[in-house]
């Protein structure tokens, strides 16, 4: 136990599945998969069967909570969403560990309806970073519409029936112009991003305010740089040949050329991102999933107080 968290080895995290059956199949996984993530159907037992199980523990006892606090009150009872937040460094692995509990945490009976929702959703558009001169900060907090998302959670937390979000489009690098994810009514609503657990400025309110449950995501420095550049080859190799991709001039790159790039662009910007604004948040979550060398989660810490 260090620091109010209780430190449990993979096989020791493994143990706390209990029953909890796999509902996923191989197929399944390959959709859910990240671009160059190597997970597999072990360690979806091994990992986020327990984590499930954990979850949805936790998400019956704040609906129980909820329901003694409008009997206090004597309201009728109303239907809170739970709010998962998930928080970790560019390549980590954040965006395969939201889908793959969006999707698991969907077949308990007791949560069928969950929304997957990433802060990308809430960079500004580029005009708007380009005319505050911070287009090469782009995924540090102050890129962020924090208002719009702060806004966009509360409507969400106090049960409003349709909530709109902006979209991003990863290929174009941009937010798209028009569009809208509507959020209805969830169970569950599991936010991802890199910043979701920054503290918010005086007298405001943070995003993770409003979060039942936190994860971040961890791995050393080292690695993660490691899994960007060798997803930034893949993505060279695909995405990036797309003649509407942002990145299309990339794939004409020699694979030296692309590996400097990409070593430069992780040093300048997503290295520097995660020393000063993403790893000092990671004290405030809940759980923490630190994975090794390969990918695997090594050990998980779980908050108790």
């Amino acid at each position: 136990m260090n620091n109010g968290y209780v430190e449990l080895s993979r096989e020791q995290w493994s143990e706390l599945r209990k029953n909890t059956p796999l509902t996923l199949t191989a197929e399944e996984l390959e959709e859910l998969r990240g671009v160059d993530d190597p997970i597999d159907l072990t360690e979806v037992t091994d990992i986020y069967l327990p984590l499930t199980r954990l979850l949805n523990l936790h998400f019956t006892g704040s609906k129980e909570r909820s329901s003694v606090l409008s009997a206090f009150l004597g309201h009728a009872e109303q239907r809170v969403p739970y709010i998962l937040g998930i928080a970790g460094s560019v390549a980590v692995g954040k965006s395969t560990t939201a889908r793959l509990l969006h999707t698991l945490l969907a077949r308990w009976p007791e949560h069928p309806h969950v929304e997957l929702i990433t802060t990308d959703s809430f960079l500004y558009p580029n005009a708007v970073l380009e005319s505050k001169g911070i287009m090469h900060r782009k995924g540090f907090p102050e890129s962020y519409d924090r208002r719009g998302l702060v806004r966009f959670v509360a409507e969400v937390k106090a049960g409003a029936p349709e909530v709109r979000a902006p979209i991003y489009s990863h290929l174009e690098y941009d937010i798209v112009p028009g569009a809208a994810q509507i959020v209805k009514s969830p169970d569950i609503l599991i936010i991802e991003g890199l910043n979701v657990l920054q503290p918010a400025p005086p007298t405001s309110l943070a995003v993770n305010d409003y979060f039942d449950f936190s994860i971040y995501v961890d791995a050393k420095v080292e690695n993660v740089r490691n899994w960007y550049v060798d997803r930034f080859h893949k993505l060279r190799r695909t995405a990036f040949e797309d003649p509407k991709s942002y990145f299309r001039h990339i794939a004409e790159l020699s694979y030296e050329e692309a590996t400097a790039f990409a070593v430069n662009v992780w040093r300048d910007i997503n290295e520097r991102n995660l020393v000063e604004n993403i790893a000092p948040t990671r004290g405030r979550a809940d759980l923490v999933m630190h994975k090794g060398a390969e990918h695997a989660v090594t050990r998980v810490r779980l908050r108790r107080t």
